[in-house]
């Protein structure tokens, strides 16, 4: 397969192909809305048909076939091999240990993994208050391993989070536009992997601690024609805009 030259595909592009890529085939996904659905849809359109995907309005098995624009698509459940109820969900399949790996994003990320989607700013009179914690405590909690993603900007990788929402101690890696993360000593996220065209300079230019790379960093490779293909044939129809 022809790797697709560098100005032919977007930083979100590239990281929705670098966390597909991580998934195995048979995995049981809990799955968000926005990029951490088209990497898993792209890895199930791809090298893991058998992923299962698993999403918070009770979908299990669900296999659309363009990005859902919430977790109340109609082709979710639709597509699905079962649907059960939101506590069912979360009291049985999260709880019971059945998921393999939990999709999570935030506002902010810290050194540790821990995440904010609560606000921004002081708590009680924030600048921006934002959607809150939703079901991520739960999923980082009772999925076996939890993946981040999100874009690679110092004012969403800071020394310290405005509000702990939801703690890192079960993030396995953090995938962004630029590279990937994965904690080390003491749980402390080290860049272990960049993207094509990237530099750590770069990397650590973006974050708000300082950051630690690894000795020999791994090159990622670009999006191939077939992954490019699939995960933009996944769009949603008409044009509508996926929320993030």
């Amino acid at each position: 397969m022809t790797q697709v030259e560098a100005a032919a595909y977007t930083g979100d592009e590239m990281m929705a192909v670098a966390a597909a890529r991580r998934l195995r085939n048979g995995m049981v996904c809990f799955v968000g809305i926005g990029l951490p659905s088209q990497a898993a849809n792209l890895a199930r359109a791809t090298h893991a048909p058998n992923c299962v995907l698993v999403y918070e309005s009770g979908t299990i098995g669900a296999k659309p076939t363009h990005l859902p624009l919430s977790i109340g698509d109609g082709e979710l459940a639709e597509t699905a091999d079962a649907v059960v109820s939101v506590p069912e969900i979360f009291g049985y399949w999260l709880q019971g240990g059945w998921i393999d790996i939990g999709f999570l994003s935030a506002a902010q990320i810290d050194r540790h993994g821990n995440l904010n989607s609560t606000v921004i700013g002081s708590y009680e009179s924030p600048r921006v208050r934002l959607p809150g914690a939703g079901g991520a405590p739960e999923i980082a909690a009772g999925c076996r391993e939890t993946f981040v993603m999100l874009r690679h900007e110092s004012r969403a990788f800071v020394e310290k989070l405005d509000f702990l929402t939801t703690p890192g101690k079960g993030v396995t890696c953090v995938v962004t536009d630029l590279g990937v993360l994965e904690p080390a000593d003491r749980g402390e996220l080290m860049l272990t992997e960049l993207h094509p065209g990237v530099t750590a300079d770069e990397a650590r230019g973006a974050t708000g601690w300082d950051l630690r790379v690894s000795d020999d960093p791994r090159q990622g490779k670009p999006p191939n024609r077939d992954e490019l293909a699939a995960l933009r044939a996944l769009k949603p129809p008409n044009g509508d805009t996926v929320a993030r």
